[in-house]
């Protein structure tokens, strides 16, 4: 977080677009989810801008910003009810414990449902300083807290997170209902046959469409010219899926080894039988690398 720090203060739009994936990493395991990792994200960018004109001179822009995620995380927090008390945390001089670069890879690794089992003191400061790589310092400045309490904190979240990793996961992994699986079977055949006039048939005359990070479109006759622009373009093979649990639209890459994971995905929201939502993560495919993907092995065959 030590980056263009001087050069980036009175251009905060350009950094946000350098840094967003860093910060939807922090965001995603913050709130324990990818994809609500980037509405709290889109909230954080929104309050940056707005106040970048009247905060006067930003000395660590990175920081500021960092900050502002933090802060938006916890509203979201709150929100859900799910708030621990930040300023809980015993204030015990400690020195942190070095950690090598294999457990530092095996924390950043570690999953979203994981990170949110440990309070949120010391999520932050174990997703700071082991999954971004921050200082002691910046974390202090990020959380408001003094540098006793993020040593507390990260020691305790570095601790427990070892413990949750040697227990068993028992948890069923999800599956696609038979609806779901019908629907999205339907939408994904049709878009592989590139055959757009039948997957426009099947959108509702007020769909919304979401293409993450780019643009906002409502209605028919504007979301047809969205179908139009993958008409024109190659990279990309669709199989139904699903993500954080939620049934999705999985993009695979046509020359990607089979198997490998999908680029980015699509979700789809329903109402009286046709598609009213559409949430498109192509330009936002950071977003797919801290998700829960799972594919539907009935439908890889190409």
């Amino acid at each position: 977080m030590n980056s263009a720090r001087e050069s980036a203060a009175h251009d905060i739009p350009a950094l946000l677009v350098a840094i967003r994936p860093r910060l939807h990493r922090y965001c995603a395991r913050m709130v324990g989810s990818a994809i609500d990792g980037e509405d709290v994200l889109q909230d954080a960018l929104i309050k940056a801008v707005e106040a970048a004109p009247t905060a006067g001179p930003i000395r660590n822009p990175e920081g500021w910003l960092f900050r502002i995620a933090h802060n938006t995380a916890l509203d979201f927090l709150r929100r859900r009810n799910r708030q621990e008390a930040l300023h809980s945390l015993q204030e015990v001089d400690m020195i942190v414990d070095e950690i090598d670069t294999v457990a530092s890879r095996q924390i950043a690794a570690t999953s979203l449902r994981t990170f949110m089992r440990l309070p949120v003191g010391q999520r932050a400061s174990v997703i700071l300083m082991d999954v971004l790589g921050c200082s002691l310092q910046e974390i202090c400045d990020v959380m408001d807290l003094s540098l006793p309490a993020v040593k507390a904190a990260l020691h305790r979240g570095r601790t427990q997170l070892r413990e949750l990793a040697e227990e068993p996961d028992d948890a069923p992994p999800p599956r696609l209902s038979a609806a779901d699986r019908a629907r999205l079977a339907n939408y994904v055949d049709h878009f592989n046959a590139r055959d757009f006039d039948a997957i426009r048939a099947m959108i509702a005359e007020d769909v919304k469409l979401d293409l993450v990070n780019r643009t906002r479109l409502t209605g028919k006759a504007e979301v047809s010219r969205y179908f139009g622009n993958y008409a024109r373009i190659n990279d990309w093979h669709l199989v139904p899926g699903l993500v954080e649990g939620h049934p999705a639209v999985l993009v695979l890459d046509p020359a990607a080894i089979p198997g490998s994971k999908p680029k980015y995905f699509i979700l789809l929201g329903w109402a009286s039988g046709k598609v009213a939502r559409i949430r498109d993560f192509r330009h936002a495919s950071y977003v797919a690398e801290d998700a829960d993907i799972l594919v539907d092995q009935d439908k890889i065959g190409r």
